[in-house]
């Protein structure tokens, strides 16, 4: 068994929280009086393994300045046999039983009544082998519930089937493979407010990859991804996924190892190998063994930019040098509550040129405080780093985005100003007034796939230069694509996780910088000189 030697908090710990070892020694000495229910390990004591201490330790034992528990919401993807049945079911009579709550309500929550059954059928039998809780819980096997008659707490499971009833007062929830939930009613039902009359309430949602990029599982899934890659902030909910990335070996035993935390514990290797030599002599399996062994994704749409390859092309961009010379821009004016994004791209001048970006971009000022507690995105440490500008009032203003481009046309020789027509149309014609001249530019695979593809090529390539802007980083790496039959791709805000406004706009600029660079624009003199006759 593989022990916790020296816990150290998740880095998700709050600035203000604190860890107090008493409470994590206590739920962890709860949860290891219980005994396995199944196998080899049947009878024998819940020895938690170091990644399942990890994560109680963390839960139970990370308090805010008022006592109480910073995490509400956790989220544990991690593939199959790894113990997630046994560590769902004591955390479930933890909550019912261990945590002092006068008349807790702990559900059990599946995709059906039968899948609900199999953590309440372990926990059952937790119970029954516990001398001290058999005393005190009385199961109602027909109806999946118990109670734990000194505090009048129950543990009831519940399906899909019940998001219909309403008025739960909830402590906890435990929801069982979450992947396979066929909508969002119960999820949202469990867990939009209902326990807000509760000081602490958890919900442990536990589960392996699913298929679906449309589930509530996959939108779980993103949110845990982008606060573990730092893409956003919430001091309440704790992610761990364990897996394989979609670029490893999944034949290597490295990332077997590295994918499965229990490995060689709940599950031999020899498992693991029998499984994936059936999935290379039979494609068919292949999904299903990335899916259920190493925890990925499967037959669903990706990230589009590898970010290393992007952040290798952090080149240096200095505004200064490029004064006077020609570049292109991309408008993308979203709307008037949301981000507007305004890139330019300076063709390269010769061979060892890159093509270089300067990114701006806009947020109305009432409204960011709202948008970092809503959207859990730094905007605020963005604007002091004067990487986003803010207009005033709670809209953006864009007599105030029209004039910011037309000083920069006053630094840079602007050529032309791609946008989208839809909803531009007049500070398109305020700009041309100006003296610009706009290009409308089609958000469909037919305009936007070359250029799309084309910034794929100059980022492996590294002839594209973008300073290392965090913002127009964050975006690039919320960028889903979209492909049609014929192989044509372009940046979807639909299936995009988050704000992509800056890369839709470099990608306009991009490919007016490449259609038409410098050459339309040098004159016949800087090739042959004046000929005097």
């Amino acid at each position: 068994m593989r022990k916790l030697t020296e816990y150290t908090p998740t880095r998700f710990m709050a600035e203000d929280s604190v860890y107090d070892k008493k409470a994590a020694d206590y739920a962890v000495n709860f949860i290891q009086c219980l005994c396995h229910t199944k196998g080899t390990w049947a009878g024998k004591p819940f020895e938690l393994i170091d990644w399942q201490e990890q994560i109680i330790r963390d839960l139970f034992g990370i308090l805010k300045p008022n006592g109480y528990r910073q995490f509400n919401t956790a989220y544990v993807e991690i593939p199959k046999k790894q113990g997630k049945s046994e560590l769902a079911a004591a955390v479930a009579l933890l909550l019912c039983c261990g945590d002092g709550e006068e008349r807790a309500e702990v559900y059990g929550c599946a995709a059906d009544r039968q899948q609900a059954s199999i953590v309440f059928e372990v926990a059952a039998d937790m119970v029954r082998m516990c001398p001290a809780l058999s005393k005190r819980v009385k199961i109602l096997a027909s109806t999946k519930r118990m109670v734990y008659l000194p505090t009048n707490s129950f543990y009831q499971v519940l399906s899909a089937e019940a998001y219909s009833k309403h008025g739960f007062n909830i402590h906890g929830v435990v929801f069982d493979e979450l992947h396979t939930q066929p909508n969002r009613k119960l999820f949202d039902v469990m867990t939009k407010g209902s326990g807000d009359a509760r000081m602490q309430p958890l919900y442990f949602l536990i589960t392996t990859a699913g298929t679906d990029p449309h589930s509530i599982c996959y939108e779980t899934h993103q949110k845990a991804m982008d606060i573990l890659e730092g893409r956003k902030i919430n001091p309440t909910f704790y992610p761990v996924i364990y897996g394989a990335k979609e670029d490893e070996d999944w034949t290597s035993e490295e990332v077997w190892r590295k994918a499965n935390p229990s490995l060689d514990i709940t599950v031999g290797i020899d498992k693991v190998k029998d499984a994936c030599e059936s999935a290379k002599q039979n494609p068919a399996e292949e999904n299903s063994f990335r899916q259920l062994r190493l925890n990925q994704w499967v037959k669903q749409e990706v990230r589009w930019m590898p970010m290393s390859k992007w952040d290798a092309c952090a080149f240096t961009v200095d505004e200064e040098s490029l004064k006077g010379r020609i570049c292109f821009g991309g408008l993308d004016l979203s709307t008037t509550t949301d981000i507007t994004a305004f890139v330019l791209v300076f063709p390269p001048v010769d061979e060892d040129d890159k093509y270089q970006v300067l990114s701006y971009f806009w947020l109305p000022e009432e409204t960011l405080d709202l948008r970092v507690r809503r959207d859990h995105v730094p905007y605020d440490v963005w604007e002091r780093q004067k990487l986003l500008n803010t207009t005033e009032g709670a809209v953006i203003h864009y007599a105030y985005v029209e004039r910011f481009i037309e000083n920069l046309g006053e630094k840079f020789n602007i050529r032309e100003i791609a946008f989208d027509r839809w909803g531009a149309t007049q500070v398109a014609q305020n700009l041309e007034n100006a003296g610009f001249t706009m290009a409308q530019f089609g958000q469909g695979f037919a305009s936007m796939s070359p250029p799309t593809k084309q910034l794929m090529n100059l980022v492996l390539e590294q002839r594209i230069a973008h300073g290392g802007n965090p913002v127009l980083r964050w975006m690039m790496d919320n960028v889903f694509v979209e492909m049609d039959d014929a192989g044509n791709i372009k940046p979807s805000k639909k299936k995009s996780t988050e704000k992509i406004d800056g890369v839709v706009a470099m990608v306009m600029a991009l490919d007016r910088a490449i259609r038409v660079g410098t050459s339309q624009y040098e004159s016949v003199y800087d090739k042959r000189g004046v000929l005097v006759i």
